[in-house]
């Protein structure tokens, strides 16, 4: 069967290949009668248009890029990414936009998918997972270049030095790291401890909101019960351990991920939660109600802040204005097991 084209619709409606390419592209001035016949002949024939050539002619290839600065392992074991990505992707799909994975498992291999990126023009726009580690954020010229070159993006998560000239769409990591240590505040726990991050600015920000809710208590942070992690399970794991000494009663673990590691590391000290110790995540993704106990955790709508990234980012790609947005989220106590009111152990 001969490969349907515009010449082919046009001959097809009775009319020029200007009209038929006005009414695909959607030109509001067109006759009502000379558009329904137009997509009648569209409709009956199934006739596919060819995106490469409306891409070249519009200037656009609906192509937006996902940078995560990790490397693959890290990316697919972490709940928090699928997650991130599944908002992402329905969002694209709605849209008509054909989404670009970048990972990372080097800086190296990431400076040079960056020069790439930036140089080939190939993306209309590009969504960026804050990090740290793998990109120093004060040197390193990737978001300076972004800029210069006018090239569309958002970030996922706050940047260290936030400015008018980036965007970005976050959770209010400080109300979380707050809300979570005001509970336990509030259900009687004196010495609460935290397992936080430097890993990106939700860790500072976590710790922050920790710091915030202890100081209006008039309690002062105890440097011995903070410990750092890197969001991973085994570094939940490992820095519970090294609390667990100090005999902290409750505990604000900065993602589900790590307080999952920190649940292994007191039930093999032999402590009961929340009996002995209280513990309270952040996230509230699946694993939190698959932990034993259930996981009291801070609710961060993982999926939400994707979608909303990608309408970010087409907001940005289709003004014709210069828009720089910066969007909190709320977050949400969700109240389950792993903590209660403090119990007096008999003496």
């Amino acid at each position: 069967m001969k490969r349907l084209t515009i010449s082919s619709i046009a001959e097809l409606a009775g009319v020029s290949k200007a009209t038929v390419s006005r009414v695909l592209n959607g030109y509001p001035h067109i006759s009502p009668e000379v558009r329904e016949q137009v997509e009648a002949v569209i409709k009956e024939t199934g006739y596919q248009p060819n995106q490469v050539a409306r891409s070249l002619a519009s200037d656009r290839s609906n192509i937006i890029g996902l940078v995560i600065p990790k490397g693959t392992e890290a990316v697919f074991l972490d709940p928090y990414f699928p997650a991130l990505t599944n908002g992402i992707t329905q969002v694209s799909n709605n849209n008509g936009l054909t989404l670009a994975l970048f990972i990372f498992h080097s800086e190296q291999e990431g400076q040079d998918t960056i020069k790439s990126i930036v140089n080939t023009g190939l993306l209309d726009g590009l969504i960026l997972t804050t990090d740290r580690v793998t990109f120093d954020r004060t040197t390193d010229p990737f978001i300076p270049q972004l800029v210069e070159r006018n090239i569309p993006f958002v970030l996922i998560g706050r940047p260290d030095n936030p400015s008018d000239d980036i965007p970005y769409i976050d959770t209010n990591n400080v109300l979380g790291g707050y809300i979570a240590t005001r509970h336990l505040i509030d259900l009687g726990y004196e010495r609460i401890a935290t397992v936080t991050s430097r890993y990106n600015p939700a860790g500072d920000d976590r710790f922050a909101g920790y710091t915030q809710a202890l100081e209006e208590c008039g309690r002062e942070v105890d440097m011995n019960l903070v410990a750092y992690g890197d969001y991973t399970l085994e570094s939940g794991y490992r820095e519970m351990k090294t609390l667990i000494p100090h005999k902290p009663d409750a505990v604000f673990v900065a993602s589900d991920t790590m307080a999952l590691g920190a649940l292994r590391a007191i039930n093999e000290a032999n402590l009961v939660v929340p009996d002995d110790i209280a513990v309270v995540g952040h996230d509230d993704l699946p694993p939190a109600v698959q932990a034993t106990p259930q996981l009291t955790t801070v609710r961060q709508s993982v999926e939400k802040l994707g979608g909303q990234a990608v309408e970010m980012l087409l907001e940005i790609i289709n003004s014709k204005e210069d828009i720089k947005r910066q969007v909190l989220l709320p977050s949400k106590l969700v109240i389950r097991a792993s903590c209660g009111a403090k119990r007096k152990k008999a003496t």
